[in-house]
């Protein structure tokens, strides 16, 4: 494997998002020039006719499984499929087995990310010890360890305590730390299987009623400006959710909000399949809560997209609706799908797909070194893309342990033709990179930072 920090690559008349048409010289872990008709001896060089770069894309809600749940994911496996999808960093939810509430498990998860290489990893930390809502984590140990966590969540729990909510807030404001909140309440909510409304009572199954999330997120957003802290808002499906951040944001508040793409794309409808592909929480909602989403988005009520990539294991999905786990697979199909619903109806450009997909989330994630838009200096986080080719999604392309994604069969535009982390590949020519030269052109990297 040749030293990551001396490779060059050479992309050739790759269109930019603002339209412009360009060469990109990588080399040194940086973007060495742009301009037209540019040359370097022993540069890789890579046809760029007809793709768009990327900054590289950046998700602020990833479950790579480990440490406990590797039959589902693992951080290596995850982070390919990260890879494959077009990130160059993700950050990590906290419900492994054991819980991130501590330094040591932290760190452990950033270090697995580091030795895999093919993305950043970066930690996201409890809110309560063992996800349980009735005490803090070891929050502050968390901030000052190694991984320098900087975003906090009980994610797959709400933290459902108010008084637990704003010592919380109160706690991370202190280092200008951010709170994820899973918004749902969980007595509004006992045995939920789906969206509640008429479809849920004719299928007969327990409804998951839009103001459970709406509820929340009105306590939280004040909970928050009253203490002054940062709050972000994981998964938004609802169109009484919207409304109620656009009032926080029209008043000032400190608060950012995140969509999937399967609650940009999926509706309930789905759910009278009885296929646990399509079993989330939040639940798949309304037709009309879709479309709020989508405005909510072009508009910027919304900040990001963020996956929430899930995986579990075929057993946990190929059961009954009432027995399955809920959550879908993202990372590869999220930039086809944000196209899809998005791009390719006018609702935005490739400027703001560059902003809710990569310029944002590092901004609201405090992830150093990503979400830095293409120019001369910038870091060689890069993803090169195909929006034109029409392709039927499939297991093919899908690069984790799980195959639980909702889109599989789906015909949609847009392939990752190629990923650079670091300076170096990680997926040339629509393939991933082998693992065990990712690994040690990471390790070349990181004994090249340390001695700078």
């Amino acid at each position: 494997m040749s030293d990551p920090t001396t490779t060059e690559y050479l992309v050739k008349g790759v269109q930019l998002s603002t339209n412009e048409s360009t060469d990109i010289l990588l080399g040194g872990g940086v973007v060495k020039a742009l301009g037209t008709n540019l040359s370097s001896l022993g540069a890789t060089v890579i046809d760029g006719a007809g793709l768009v770069a990327l900054p590289g894309l950046v998700d602020l809600h990833t479950h790579l499984r480990e440490p406990g749940f590797e039959g589902s994911e693992t951080v290596l496996t995850g982070s390919r499929a990260a890879a494959a999808g077009g990130f160059t960093a993700v950050n990590a939810m906290a419900n492994s087995s054991p819980v991130a509430d501590t330094a040591g498990v932290v760190e452990q998860v950033q270090a697995l990310g580091d030795r895999a290489g093919y993305v950043t990893v970066r930690p996201i930390g409890a809110v309560s010890q063992g996800l349980a809502g009735t005490h803090l984590s070891e929050i502050g140990a968390m901030a000052n360890s190694r991984a320098a966590v900087r975003v906090f969540s009980d994610d797959g729990q709400c933290v459902a305590d108010p008084l637990l909510m704003r010592r919380a807030l109160e706690y991370i404001k202190g280092f200008g730390g951010v709170l994820a909140q899973h918004s749902q309440e969980p007595r509004l909510t006992v045995g939920a299987q789906m969206n509640e409304g008429e479809l849920s009572a004719t299928l007969g199954l327990a409804g998951w009623p839009a103001v459970a999330e709406e509820a929340i997120i009105a306590r939280d957003v004040l909970l928050a400006n009253h203490v002054g802290a940062r709050l972000h808002v994981c998964h938004v499906s609802t169109a009484g959710s919207v409304e109620v951040i656009r009032w926080a944001k029209s008043r000032g508040f400190a608060v950012t909000a995140e969509v999937t793409p399967h609650h940009l794309l999926l509706t309930e409808d789905l759910v009278s399949t009885y296929d646990a592909r399509y079993k989330v929480n939040p639940p798949l909602r309304r037709q009309e809560d879709v479309e709020a989403l989508r405005s909510a988005l072009a508009d910027g009520t919304v900040d990001i997209v963020a996956t929430d990539h899930a995986p579990h294991t075929s057993e946990a999905k190929s059961c009954e609706w009432d027995n399955a786990a809920n959550g879908m697979v993202g990372l590869e199909s999220a930039l086809a799908v944000v196209q899809y619903a998005m791009v390719d109806p006018g609702r935005i450009g490739w400027p703001d797909v560059e902003r809710i997909l990569s310029i944002a989330p590092a901004r609201i994630g405090q992830v150093t070194g990503q979400g830095v838009p293409i120019a001369v200096g910038s870091p060689a986080e890069i993803t090169l893309y195909d929006r034109n080719v029409i392709k039927t999604f499939t297991v093919d392309d899908l690069a984790g342990k799980s195959i639980n994604s909702p889109f599989l069969g789906r015909e949609m535009a847009g392939q990752v033709i190629a990923t650079f982390h670091n300076g170096y590949a990680t997926v040339l020519d629509g393939e991933l990179v082998d693992e065990n030269e990712i690994a040690e052109a990471a390790l070349l990297a990181q004994q090249t930072a340390a001695t700078r």
